[in-house]
């Protein structure tokens, strides 16, 4: 429909004016509303724009002057003016986006932006707002964060001061639904593969997923008397695994043993293989074989080394022989426990041509035998490390002189290096010798005069890829080149380098030589090159240029070039770039609140914000915790402070803070607690393994308040013979975040196997009355006394005594100790092992630490038990 506005006329006024045309399609919607006085045919049918035409003649006729275009002022578009987010889970968010456009001639400047109903917010969109004349866009995101089930509408105002739509309306709509946990299943029951008795084997059960309140009881029985489990074991509320002990009897035949677990109708498995105790060395391989390595250019290969038996594994030496082959990774002698692993590292490195053998010898305790062989293999082969001439430029004939360099020696036989020459007038020798015991040979290349520019290559090979050399043939005019005659690098992160590189050719066919290289502006820098530099005909160099803002803002600088080209003595490149300040951090004064409250927090840049102040986006995954959407570091600062609102919750809840700005991100974990008393035990069993009769053993356990309220705890108990326990009080009360530690000791008097139970009353709420199994064994202590007799006679006064011990059989011996020369009797107590046998020397020192020959080898044999 066309509208036209006749102002009442007076004898001077015979202007018309277009007030307003509007446009419909075919059937019928709305299309756009535009102040213009132009017809854009596609918007109408042939129809109506026959019905226009007379009222357009009407309206125009007896006008003189031209038609006002009234889009010269802004005109806001907002699309889509219906938003639906869907169902979307209570506690969860959806995001949608909203595009504003500016369809006039002038600046729009949006003043507000303001949303109905809670349930949606503005995340996206800081305001002030201007949008640009003639097509200026702004995307704003609108989130539809559900707090209840059931659906939600409000509508999003934007209000600017748009000639047309200056308070435009989007409709919101969204439906809050609410998800049912899923029950926990058991999903596994785990333990060691292969253990040794008499001992304790630890197992976990697991869950799908954390239990539910009051926890989860899974029962547990085994196939086999030899091995027991408790008769059940709880997984306790939050927790997705609980961890139970099967306790081994001593076997004399290898046995598997099937433990079973069940919850909820449903049982899992678990084979446990009860082994006899036996050491047993096992190792990855047999042989080692480097094949081809090139001289002087060391290549390792891995060993591992295993304990496959029951009984802990000590391999005390290994002794290696080849030359080039060497060892590294591991001190012996190692001690590896049933199941554990080490690794050795092997090294090639050949230091000359040829093939090379050798051996790896590990001696042990194996049940499989007390040595264990590696062979060792690899070739040494030298590598053609250097094509050299003297000129890589020549003007006119001539000779250069060359050479071919390999990293070793060659052999007995010499070493021939193949050359060629790409053009003919560089000739060279088809072939060069590098004779034996030297690793370098040298020939010539004559040079021919040439009419025309040329290059030359020559090329070195001895069965792999070939050197080359490139030698210019050409006339003397120097010509500078560079790559770019401006660096532009952009928005750059404040105090973050960024380099672009500029390549510098001498395109003529004479050298050119750069005397120096200035630069100028903030920030900018060069490197990479040392003037004066000289680059023969095509040759090249690489001159980095860095840009390193210190401060937010716009930078130039030009960096000049003075050199002898023919095209000038200067030659100028612009530079410039921006440093933009960049997020480095977002911070709170508490990670954890009980209740509500607030928490004081900052955004820190990395350099102070420009004229005008830098926005960072904030945001919060969860409703409880209330954030600004955004928070201004003003100009000249690096920090900006805001507060987070915290809404007291039910359940324990963990939100998410969240900073951004351009593409970085930051974010901070903040902790919202219900209000219940817990305690925490870091353990649930204490194992002293082999304590000496009457030698007191301690271990601690510590005890936590891990819940936002005081526990109490109320009883202490121990049971088991020779074991007590210290340290605590009770009644005793924690508070919030709050330890105290146990002391446990194990005192056998009796050798022998001993259990207990170690059992905390507390008002936690969860595990109230723990439980923790306690075990030892009480084993007898020995020591070795050593006596000797004094040299009869010494021209070198004796000083003192070494003693030295060493497993027997073995040649490799540790001092144990030292005693003056009036005592000649000593007495071992250092890691006696039961049922091991030892030899021990003495050898006299004299007064320069300097020892005799050793004395004559005494052995003894400890008893087992």
């Amino acid at each position: 429909m066309l509208h036209l506005f006749f102002p009442p006329l007076g004898p001077e006024l015979a202007t018309c004016f277009v007030s307003h045309i509007e446009g419909r399609s075919r059937s019928g919607d709305r299309r756009a509303s535009s102040r213009t006085s132009k017809l854009r045919p596609s918007k109408w049918s042939s129809a109506s724009l026959l019905a226009i035409l007379p009222l357009l003649a009407m309206a125009f006729s007896g006008c003189g002057g031209a038609v006002t275009n009234s889009l010269a002022a802004g005109s806001l578009q907002v699309s889509p003016g219906d938003i639906s987010f869907g169902s979307v889970s209570i506690g969860s968010s959806a995001i949608a986006s909203v595009t504003l456009t500016n369809l006039g001639s002038s600046p729009v400047a949006v003043s507000a932006l303001n949303v109905s109903s809670k349930a949606f917010a503005v995340v996206q969109g800081n305001l002030p707002l201007t949008l640009a004349a003639a097509g200026g866009t702004q995307t704003i995101s609108i989130q539809f964060i559900p707090t209840a089930a059931g659906t939600a509408t409000g509508q999003l105002t934007v209000t600017s001061d748009s000639v047309t739509n200056g308070t435009a309306i989007v409709r919101l709509s969204g439906t809050g639904i609410s998800t049912a946990p899923t029950p926990p299943t058991l999903s596994s029951l785990t333990c060691s593969l292969a253990v040794a008795g008499p001992g304790t084997d630890p197992c976990t059960v697991s869950l799908s997923s954390a239990a539910p309140s009051g926890g989860v009881v899974v029962n547990l029985a085994s196939s086999n008397p030899d091995v027991s489990v408790p008769a059940s074991v709880t997984i306790a509320e939050g927790a997705t695994n609980a961890s139970f002990n099967a306790t081994i009897a001593n076997v004399s035949t290898a046995q598997r043993v099937t433990l079973t677990a069940t919850a909820g109708g449903v049982t899992e498995n678990f084979s446990v293989q009860v082994e006899v105790a036996a050491p047993t060395l096992a190792v990855s391989a047999t042989a080692i074989a480097f094949g081809n390595v090139a001289v002087n250019t060391p290549t390792t290969q891995t060993l591992t080394l295993s304990s496959t038996g029951a009984a802990a594994l000590t391999i005390s030496s290994a002794a290696m022989t080849g030359t080039g082959f060497s060892l590294s990774g591991a001190s012996f002698p190692i001690t590896l426990n049933p199941g554990q692993s080490t690794t050795l590292t092997v090294q090639f490195n050949p230091s000359l041509a040829g093939g090379v053998t050798g051996q790896l010898s590990l001696a042990s305790n194996s049940s499989s035998g007390a040595s264990t062989p590696i062979a060792l293999s690899g070739t040494g082969i030298p590598t053609l490390t250097a094509l050299t001439c003297t000129t890589a430029s020549f003007t006119g004939s001539g000779a250069d002189s060359c050479s071919v360099a390999l990293n070793a020696s060659a052999a007995s036989s010499g070493y021939a290096v193949n050359l060629s020459s790409n053009n003919a007038a560089v000739t060279v020798p088809s072939s060069v010798t590098v004779t034996s015991g030297t690793n370098t040979a040298t020939f010539s290349a004559t040079v021919s005069s040439v009419t025309s520019a040329q290059t030359a290559t020559l090329s070195a090979s001895v069965g792999g890829t070939p050197l080359t050399f490139g030698i210019q043939l050409n006339a003397v005019v120097p010509t500078l080149s560079v790559g770019a005659s401006s660096l532009t690098f952009g928005s750059v992160s404040v105090n973050t380098a960024t380099t672009q590189s500029v390549t510098l050719s001498s395109t003529g066919t004479g050298s050119v030589t750069i005397s120096s290289a200035t630069v100028s502006g903030s920030g900018f820098s060069i490197s990479g090159a040392t003037f004066p530099l000289t680059l023969g005909p095509n040759q090249t160099a690489s001159l980095t240029v860095q840009f390193d803002p210190v401060i937010a803002g716009t930078a130039t600088g030009q960096l000049t070039l003075t050199s002898n080209s023919s095209t000038g003595s200067a030659t100028t490149i612009s530079l410039s770039g921006t440093g933009i300040p960049v997020l480095t951090a977002l911070t709170c004064t508490n990670s954890s609140m009980t209740g509500a409250g607030t928490d004081s927090c900052t955004v820190t840049l990395n350099a102070a914000a420009a004229s005008g102040g830098f926005t960072v986006g904030l945001s919060s995954n969860n409703a409880a915790v209330t954030v600004p959407s955004s928070v201004t570091v003003a100009s000249g600062s690096a920090v900006g402070s805001f507060t987070a609102t915290v809404s007291s919750v039910s359940t324990t809840q963990n939100v998410t803070l969240s900073a951004i700005a351009g593409t970085v991100s930051k974010t901070f974990s903040l902790q919202l607690n219900a209000a219940v008393a817990t305690l925490s035990i870091n353990a649930t069993s204490i194992a002293f393994g082999d304590v000496n009769l009457n030698t007191p053993s301690t271990q601690t356990i510590t005890l936590t308040s891990s819940g936002a309220l005081p526990v109490t705890i109320s009883a202490i108990t121990i049971t088991g013979t020779g074991f007590s326990v210290s340290g605590v009080t009770t009644p005793l009360t924690l508070n919030s975040t709050q330890t105290a530690t146990l002391s446990v000791v194990f005192n056998p008097a009796t050798a022998g196997t001993a259990t207990g139970q170690l059992t905390i009353t507390s008002t936690s709420s969860t595990n109230s009355v723990a439980v923790i199994n306690l075990s030892g064994t009480g084993q007898t202590a020995y020591q070795v006394n050593l006596t000797w007799v004094a040299p009869a006679s010494s021209a070198d006064p004796v000083a003192g005594y070494h003693i030295y011990r060493s497993p027997s059989g073995s040649s490799t011996y540790q001092l144990m100790g030292s005693v003056s020369s009036s005592q000649l009797a000593y007495t071992d107590t250092s890691n006696i092992v039961n049922g091991q046998a030892y030899d021990y020397i003495v050898e006299s020192v004299d007064s320069s630490g300097n020892e005799s020959a050793p004395s004559n080898t005494a052995t003894v044999s400890v008893p087992a038990s």
